[in-house]
């Protein structure tokens, strides 16, 4: 659809009312909010649109090599901001929407979070999409679009309800598809001989279908493209069986088809929820690899060359069959030989890994991935065999021989997809420092052995637009003021706060902003829970992901105890706390569940209990998103990233906060480790056991019930907790919980209990000192610009990619 062509379209009020008239089909007398929203969306595409081909030509022209980056998640978040921002377009339409009675921000407040994305890893994705096309990297990132996502939380009395996420119930005014980018996708069948080769015939098929969405970097110098993958069967409806009165299993096909794009993460419990999952994941996979290779071939012919024009990342373990894909479209699609076909697959591929869990590291049931992917499974066998015979040439012995390949043959046999990934790619890379260090001695110590040039690390970033000027927009105007303009287009600029952090003027001001965000949160967190908080009161927050390695139970355990702490001894002078919480917790992780549920159950019986009426209140967020992210961050005081230290790849919540003024308490663990090198000891609270400490407590002897009666604070909460005082219509809720603390405390909830609480004392001491958490709050500011996910993808392209 094209704007009138007699209409200028450079004048955006213009554009505006003619989308509005000729695509939304409405005037303006009775356009509603959602139309004018609808309306808006349409006029700021059209704004990219010509930048996004400009952008496509340029690539072709100058022959560049493009990245290709997979992720199941995509954590976006809404766009028009993000767009008006990066195309410094906010003022124009805002204008023109005001003089046509509507508010730019109340119609921003329409748009659905895009539920493409859980945690960390896709937001972390969205960021590094953004920054590619800011350094004007050409790219693709591929994924899934989701229709309904994760899930949408709702909390009902305390407990974690899932319902489906409905973002797509009204369309998605961002997107385009592409129907000439459809790939049929095979499960299941046989594989035969075909003369000198070998051909797959799947017993199954279905068509992948690409809906691209337009990324706009800072100051539109490129519009990449993020391409997700819809699914759909050949053949929509059988009539015969329909016909023949089967209704239900004449649409079987495309129920199947709709499964797979439905929700992020099912529940793999379960025999069938476990098929799902490598269903999803070999669906993207292999229309992403299809895609690169049919346009490399289209364009440059000879697919020998894919590693000079194609870099393909991989987000983690779940696309790790990209591998065995690529390896299958080479040899039996272009005729390459298994040792080039090799050869040009490790050289296009890297692997980024995320996590130290080794439950986290996919491997699926042998049985499951042959039946499922026949050919496949032959391709890994051979790559497998390849892998062990360099192995055992090195002089490895038999248990790292075993631990190093791709089938896992101890108990019942699995296909390793981190050993799959770490073969197939020329890079391996960590996401901070530690992380990628305890990789070399963990869960990849024994293929580090073997292929000792590979791993490296690159420590994440976020994109400073959406998570300083957006989302802190009375903030970045302060920084303005104070620095000038040079932080907007390279965040390393921040330095220049250094020498300023003592100025009281300064501070001031920087505190009235971060004030006015907590009163504006004050004002969204009752409307949202009922909860009244007082603005004045320090905002101690901890918005995850609910895991048990993140420790949302040792800040509620904590919590427990400031609040008996408080009423026993009311003459104290108690700082006043706000404890914010927000996360989802998958929908079979029973124990994180029920973190969320005695979260609530605590904030029930605190937040009604005069004894400490203004001094402590606590609240639950309920369906953390991007969104309300930006909303809490810009209010909050206190960062938690309190993991057990060695278990936190990197987090990125962590840069977050800093960048927005917060200290941070945390253990040494992820980027917690460089976030201290850069603010100092002075601007950071820590507190904990190192991750070699965390290894050694686990081998030695570690007695939590010892440590847990010789700290009268934690018994007394963790009793409390079990004995049923905060769960009195179910007193025996939290036995097991706390009981699990007791007997084996893996994640070391009492052996950093002390050393938590103390450093929480500390924090009311900072605080108490105005001047000097002011101070502090500058310095956090000024030295985390190094965290801009610019500087990441800058080592990314230089170092991996081989793009300068």
């Amino acid at each position: 659809m094209q704007s009138s062509p007699d209409l200028p379209v450079d004048d955006l009020g213009e554009l505006l009312i003619d989308v509005l008239r000729h695509r939304v089909g409405k005037d303006e007398r009775a356009a509603k909010p959602h139309d004018w929203y609808t309306a808006a969306v349409l006029s700021v595409r059209d704004k990219i649109i010509d930048r996004w081909m400009e952008s496509t030509r340029r690539t072709y022209e100058e022959g560049g090599k493009r990245v290709y980056y997979l992720s199941l998640e995509f954590l976006i978040g809404r766009l028009l901001r993000d767009a008006l921002n990066n195309l410094d377009l906010t003022q124009e339409l805002a204008t023109a929407l005001r003089d046509n009675g509507m508010d730019l921000a109340a119609l921003e407040e329409l748009e659905p979070d895009a539920a493409l994305g859980n945690g960390g890893l896709g937001r972390l994705a969205a960021c590094f999409m953004e920054s590619l096309a800011s350094l004007d990297i050409p790219a693709y990132g591929y994924g899934i679009r989701y229709i309904n996502g994760m899930f949408r939380q709702r909390i009902d009395d305390g407990w974690q309800i899932e319902l489906p996420e409905t973002w797509l119930s009204h369309g998605n005014p961002w997107e385009f598809d592409r129907r000439e980018s459809a790939y049929r996708i095979g499960f299941g069948g046989e594989v035969v001989a075909a003369g000198e080769g070998v051909e797959w015939h799947p017993a199954e098929e279905l068509e992948a279908s690409a809906v691209d969405t337009p990324v706009v970097g800072w100051r539109g110098k490129r519009v990449n493209t993020l391409r997700l993958w819809t699914a759909h069967a050949l053949d929509p409806i059988r009539l015969d069986a329909f016909n023949a009165g089967d209704h239900v299993e004449a649409l079987e096909g495309e129920a199947k088809a709709d499964s797979l794009v439905r929700v992020l993460y099912p529940a793999d419990s379960t025999a069938s929820g476990q098929e799902l999952r490598l269903r999803q994941e070999y669906f993207f996979s292999s229309a992403s690899i299809q895609d690169i290779v049919r346009r490399h071939t289209q364009y440059e012919g000879d697919v020998r060359t894919l590693p000079d024009k194609a870099a393909i990342q991989l987000n983690d373990t779940h696309p790790s069959v990209a591998v065995a894909e690529l390896m299958r479209l080479l040899i039996d699609e272009h005729g390459l030989a298994f040792g080039e076909a090799w050869d040009v697959t490790r050289r296009t591929i890297a692997y980024t890994n995320h996590t130290l869990l080794p439950e986290a590291l996919e491997s699926w049931p042998l049985p499951l991935f042959e039946r499922l992917l026949p050919r496949h499974m032959q391709i890994i066998y051979a790559i497998n065999s390849r892998v062990l015979r360099d192995a055992r040439k090195t002089g490895l012995d038999e248990a790292a021989v075993a631990a190093i390949s791709l089938i896992d043959e101890s108990g019942e046999r699995r296909v390793r997809m981190a050993n799959l990934a770490f073969c197939g790619a020329h890079s391996i890379n960590g996401v901070a420092a530690l992380h990628t260090e305890l990789m070399k001695v963990t869960v990849f110590s024994d293929l580090h052995r073997l292929y000792p040039e590979r791993i490296n690390n690159k420590t994440n970033g976020v994109t400073p637009r959406r998570w300083l000027m957006q989302c802190n927009p009375g903030l970045t105007g302060v920084i303005r003021e104070a620095i000038g303009d040079a932080f907007l287009d390279d965040a390393v600029q921040l330095q220049a706060l250094n020498a300023l952090a003592g100025d009281s003027a300064l501070g001031e001001k920087v505190m009235a902003v971060k004030r006015a965000n907590k009163l504006a949160l004050c004002g969204h967190l009752q409307e949202l829970t009922g909860v009244r908080l007082d603005p004045d009161a320090l905002f101690d927050v901890q918005i995850k992901r609910i895991h048990e390695y993140k420790r949302q139970l040792l800040n509620l355990v904590e919590t427990v105890a400031l609040y008996d702490q408080i009423r026993s001894h009311p003459e104290k002078d108690w700082v006043p706390r706000v404890k914010i919480f927000g996360g989802k917790a998958a929908s079979s992780y029973h124990n994180a569940k029920l973190v969320i549920k005695l979260a609530n159950d605590i904030a029930r019986r605190v937040n009604c209990d005069p004894s400490v009426e203004g001094l402590l209140k606590v609240v639950f967020v309920p369906n953390y998103n991007v969104t309300l992210a930006e909303r809490i961050i810009p209010a909050a005081d206190l960062s938690e990233q309190i993991s057990t230290a060695g278990m936190e790849a990197s987090g990125t919540g962590n840069m977050k906060f800093a960048l927005n003024g917060a200290l941070t308490i945390g253990t040494l663990d992820g980027a917690n480790v460089e976030i201290k090198q850069l603010v100092g000891d002075d601007n950071i609270v820590i507190f904990g056991l190192t991750a070699e400490e965390v290894a050694a407590r686990r081998e030695d002897s570690y007695n939590p019930r010892e440590v847990i009666e010789g700290s009268s604070e934690l018994h007394q909460a963790v009793s409390a907790i079990a004995s049923g005082v905060f769960s009195p219509d179910d007193p025996g809720r939290y036995a097991g919980l706390m009981g699990g603390i007791y007997e084996h405390d893996w994640f070391m909830v009492a052996a950093d209990f002390d050393g938590y609480a103390a450093a929480q004392r500390e924090v009311d001491r900072r605080w108490q000192d105005r001047a000097g958490w002011r101070k502090s709050t500058i310095h956090n500011i000024a030295n985390v610009g190094w965290f801009s996910s610019d500087r990441t993808i800058g080592e990314y392209a230089r170092d991996i990619w081989g793009i300068v």
